[in-house]
């Protein structure tokens, strides 16, 4: 049996299963509490745990070390990956692919547990395919992954972008100027929408649905003539530049108008208790799937339970932000 510190005790002790964690693509808050989870659970149940460092590129230039129970403490509330994290050209080659497998193998590495988004998914399917034993943990701000409510960072990521809303707003309000904020989200709306539901703005422009600035404009400059003394749009990156919307709306509409671009630190802070207890559900529960023989699968949140999914079953899905919300926005503007 082995204890937190890694040490072995008892005899007769036969093959130790080891798993290895990295994580993949664009960092996320709460990837380093998944990584604790997953490790002390390990740990706890008698594992052998190992970290990748930098991600698939990591899986091939063989950059593994051993786990216990100290090298994860005080990483709860940190954001980032201590892991790191790096994007990897050459694990999409079979040559690259060989590589990493035959490292794996060599170590004698029973599972992979992978924490990223789509692309970091596909990753993970290439090793289920070598026969590599794999799990996928949802990791992106973005909330953009098919058949989980949430994904890890998403709910930091709100509370960030409403805090710098209201930063904005302030200064906004006191010059009457309009302030067009954008926030991540490629082809998910999901930041922008929700922060601009908890932010109280004016019109929030995402890929999912149409719209037309001719009519914001309009809608922006009544309410100046309401006497409003600042009005704020939040666009999601996938649905057009800030620079762009904030240039337009200003000559349709004469307002003195201001672009702001959020970027990464839209990925930074501490993840907040939501993210921690999501994550630490999803580490636990992998190695629980791992001792009901199940593996190949990612996993997420549906209805406030922790279930998976094969990869197959994600990448057919199709993620869909909740229309729902956002006539709730419309009939609240």
């Amino acid at each position: 049996m082995m204890d937190k510190e890694g040490k072995v005790h008892g005899k007769g002790c036969v093959h130790m299963k080891k798993i290895a964690i990295l994580t993949s693509g664009g960092d996320s808050q709460g990837m380093n509490s998944a990584i604790r989870a997953v490790v002390r659970t390990g740990l706890s149940r008698g594992y052998e745990m190992y970290g990748v460092k930098r991600g698939f590129k990591g899986l091939m230039n063989d950059d593994f070390f051993k786990m216990v129970s100290k090298d994860v403490s005080d990483i709860l509330y940190r954001g980032g990956t201590f892991l790191q994290s790096a994007r990897s050209e050459r694990f999409k080659t079979p040559e690259g692919q060989k590589i990493a497998v035959e490292n794996l193998q060599k170590r004698g590495i029973d599972y992979v547990v992978v924490i990223g988004g789509d692309g970091s998914y596909k990753g993970a399917q290439v090793l289920i395919k070598h026969g590599i034993k794999t799990f996928g943990l949802p990791g992106t701000i973005d909330n953009d992954i098919p058949l989980t409510d949430y994904t890890i960072g998403f709910d930091t990521t709100l509370n960030v972008v409403t805090d710098a809303i209201g930063n904005l707003r302030d200064t906004m309000s006191s010059h009457e100027r309009v302030s067009v904020i954008e926030a991540m989200g490629r082809h998910c709306g999901d930041i922008a929408l929700q922060a601009g539901i908890s932010s109280g703005v004016d019109a929030i422009l995402i890929p999912e649905v149409p719209y037309d600035l001719e009519a914001i404009a309009a809608e922006l400059k009544a309410g100046f003539d309401r006497g409003k003394s600042h009005s704020i749009v939040i666009v999601a990156e996938g649905a057009g530049s800030a620079e762009e919307v904030a240039k337009e709306l200003k000559a349709l509409s004469g307002l003195d108008t201001r672009a702001t671009i959020l970027g990464h630190i839209q990925r930074g802070g501490t993840p907040s208790a939501f993210d921690r207890v999501f994550t630490s559900r999803m580490g636990h529960r992998v190695i629980e799937l791992i001792e009901e023989g199940i593996s190949g699968v990612a996993l997420g949140m549906e209805k406030n339970e922790i279930t998976y999914h094969t990869f197959d079953e994600i990448f057919a899905g199709k993620n869909k932000i909740n229309e729902k919300m956002y006539h709730v926005f419309m009939d609240l503007v």
